[in-house]
């Protein structure tokens, strides 16, 4: 019996919609990721792109645990003395961009490099509730009925 590797005709992409309002954000990002890099399904090739496209909805309405949303701190360095900048991941989600958080979150969790990039720009995160991808008729995953730890109340 050989290993089966898929190529290019076998991967068939689908569109899975996911409602992050109330959902934990580590959880959800390692659930997003693995989906992202298609390691859900039986036919993974490591080296191949054949995830599927994710769309998040409510990503303004995500849960983070305990005091992560004080203390847990992005940096930065703009490069000039004194330039190091820092924000909570609180402060992110009451700013005016609430979805670059699980996007970092995602990031950091699929490969680095060109296979990376490419899994990362099939994922699309809205604050809101409306999104454009009607027209692909995603699949909704109820992440909070995977396991009772991935809601918070």
């Amino acid at each position: 019996m050989s290993t089966f590797s898929a190529k290019p005709s076998d991967i068939k992409k689908g569109w899975t919609l996911i409602d992050a309002n109330g959902l934990v954000l580590g959880r959800l990002a390692t659930i997003i990721a693995t989906r992202l890099r298609g390691k859900h399904k039986a036919a993974y090739t490591p080296h191949m792109d054949d995830g599927d496209h994710i769309v998040v909805i409510n990503a303004a309405k995500i849960a983070i645990t305990g005091n992560k949303g004080k203390q847990s701190i992005n940096y930065w360095y703009s490069g000039f003395p004194g330039g190091l900048k820092e924000h909570s991941k609180g402060a992110i989600l009451a700013g005016k961009h609430p979805e670059r958080v699980l996007l970092k979150a995602v990031e950091r969790m699929v490969p680095r490099g060109p296979m990376g990039r490419k899994v990362m720009s099939h994922l699309r995160v809205y604050p809101g509730a409306e999104h454009p991808h009607e027209a692909q008729t995603p699949v909704v995953l109820d992440v909070a009925a995977l396991n009772r730890k991935n809601k918070r109340a």
